[in-house]
C-alpha cells in the first residue's frame, strides 16, 4: 500500500512549514531580454530561472571557461605548474580579435595565461594552452568535447579553444551555467583570479587590460567569470555574485550591446538576491508527521529530518506552495530509529521540488503476542465486512 498525505496537514509542524514557505506567483516572474538565460542559486542548488537554457548557441568568449577548466585540471593533475612556460606558435600570434599580443619571441608562462585568457580574453592565450596541453588546437577541442560530455555538459561541442565563430562550436547556457559552477566549487584556489580587473603582459596592449565583466565595477558581490559577444551571438555573460551565505550564477546571451549586457546582468543580479531568501524551514529532530506500523510495538511512529534543511523562497508571504508526504505503508515492525522510510515532498510553484529524506524518530520493536492476535482479529473482522457489502 502507498500512503500519500496532501497539505495542509494536521500536524502544527507542517501546517508552520506551509506558512513560512506560501508565496505569490507573480513574486516570481522576471522577463528577461536575453534570447537565453540560466540562473542558479548555488548556495541551495536552485534553478531560478530557466529561458531556453538547453538550446545549443555560439558561446563566443564564454566557451573560454572550458579552456580553463581544462587549464586547470593540468594543474591539479601536476602536469603543469603555474611557473611552466609554454611557446607561442605562429597560429597563436595571428589570431585576432581580443588578444595578449603575443609572439613567438614570448614564453608566457600558465599564470600568464590564466590572466591573460580571463582579463584580455586573449585568443592568443587560448590558442597556446591547446597546443601547449594536446599538440594542436584540434585536438585540445576534440578533448574539450569529450571532457564536457564526462561532466554533464551535454549540448556542447568544441571547434577550438577560443570561442572564434565557427559553425560547429556550440554550448547551452545551463552547459556554461554547470561549467562555471564547477570551476567555482573545485578550484577555489585559481577562483579569485576571475574578480581580477587589470592585466597588461609586458605592457603590450595598455588599452586592452581591463577586464571586460560589466559587474566587477559595480559592487554587489560579483567576482566573475566570463563575458563573450560575436555577430552572430550577440553579447553574453557567464556571471557569479555573492551576498552573504548565498551565491548565484547566471549565463545570458543575445543581448544586442555592451550597455544592454551590463544592465541586463545587474538586473538579474538584484532579483536573484532581493526576491528569495535563504530559511531554514525543517529542523532536525522535529516531528513532522506519524507513519502507521503494522504488527508493532506501537500503532505508528514519528518521522523526522535527519539534519537542518535550508530552502530558497520568496520574501514575500502568500498562499501557493504544496507538501506531500509520501511512504510505503504500513510499515513492517520491527524497525531501528534512523531508518528513512518516508519523503517530504515540498512543492513551491516555478521552482524544482524539494524532496526532504525522513527517518523514523524511535525504535519500533515486534507487537507482543496479544498485539500481533489484536490486529489479525482486526484485519479478518475488515475483509469480512468489505465481502459483506453489496456490489456498486
Amino acid at each position: 500500500m502507498f500512503n500519500r498525505l496532501r497539505a495542509p496537514f494536521a500536524a502544527t509542524t507542517l501546517a508552520a512549514l506551509l506558512a513560512s514557505l506560501a508565496l505569490p506567483p507573480a513574486a516570481l516572474a522576471f522577463e528577461t531580454n536575453a534570447s537565453a538565460a540560466w540562473v542558479y542559486d548555488m548556495t541551495t542548488g536552485t534553478v531560478l530561472m530557466d529561458k531556453n537554457a538547453d538550446e545549443a548557441l555560439p558561446p563566443a568568449s564564454m566557451s573560454k571557461l572550458m579552456t580553463l577548466n581544462m587549464l586547470f585540471e593540468a594543474l591539479r593533475d601536476g602536469r603543469v605548474t603555474m611557473e611552466t612556460e609554454f611557446s607561442v606558435s605562429s597560429n597563436a600570434r595571428a589570431m585576432g580579435g581580443s588578444t595578449m599580443f603575443l609572439n613567438e619571441r614570448d614564453r608566457p608562462t600558465v599564470r600568464d595565461l590564466i590572466y591573460g585568457i580571463i582579463v584580455n580574453s586573449g585568443n592568443d592565450a587560448c590558442v597556446v594552452v591547446a597546443e601547449g596541453l594536446a599538440g594542436t588546437e584540434a585536438a585540445f577541442a576534440q578533448q574539450m568535447t569529450e571532457r564536457a560530455r564526462a561532466l554533464g555538459m551535454s549540448n556542447s561541442v568544441f571547434a577550438n579553444a577560443s570561442g572564434w565563430p565557427h559553425p560547429d562550436h556550440r554550448m547551452s547556457m545551463r552547459d556554461l551555467g554547470i561549467l562555471s559552477r564547477r570551476l567555482i566549487a573545485e578550484f577555489p584556489e585559481y577562483y579569485p583570479i576571475f574578480a581580477e580587473t587589470e592585466f597588461n603582459y609586458a605592457d603590450r596592449a595598455p588599452a586592452n587590460r581591463f577586464n571586460r565583466n560589466p559587474l566587477l565595477t559595480l559592487g554587489g558581490g560579483a567576482d566573475g567569470l566570463k563575458t563573450g559577444h560575436t555577430n552572430e551571438a550577440g553579447y553574453g555573460l557567464a556571471g557569479s555574485a555573492k551576498q552573504g551565505d548565498r551565491r548565484v550564477i547566471f549565463v545570458i546571451t543575445g543581448l544586442q550591446s555592451e550597455t544592454a549586457r551590463a544592465e541586463e546582468s545587474e538586473r538579474i543580479v538584484n532579483w536573484a538576491f532581493r526576491q528569495f531568501v535563504l530559511k531554514t524551514v525543517v529542523k532536525a529532530g522535529v516531528r513532522l508527521a506519524e507513519a502507521e506500523v503494522w504488527l508493532g510495538s506501537a500503532p505508528s511512529v514519528g518521522l523526522v529530518a535527519a539534519e537542518d534543511v535550508t530552502m530558497l523562497v520568496p520574501a514575500l508571504v502568500q498562499e501557493g506552495v504544496e507538501a506531500e508526504l509520501s511512504y510505503s505503508g504500513p510499515l513492517q515492525a520491527p524497525m531501528r530509529a534512523g531508518t528513512q522510510v518516508a519523503e517530504l515532498v515540498v512543492r513551491v510553484p516555478d521552482l524544482p521540488e524539494r524532496r526532504i529524506p525522513l527517518f523514523t524518530e524511535s525504535d519500533i520493536g515486534a507487537g507482543s503476542y496479544l498485539q500481533r492476535l489484536g490486529a489479525a482479529a482486526e484485519l479478518l473482522r475488515a475483509r469480512f465486512a468489505d465481502a459483506g457489502e453489496p456490489a456498486s
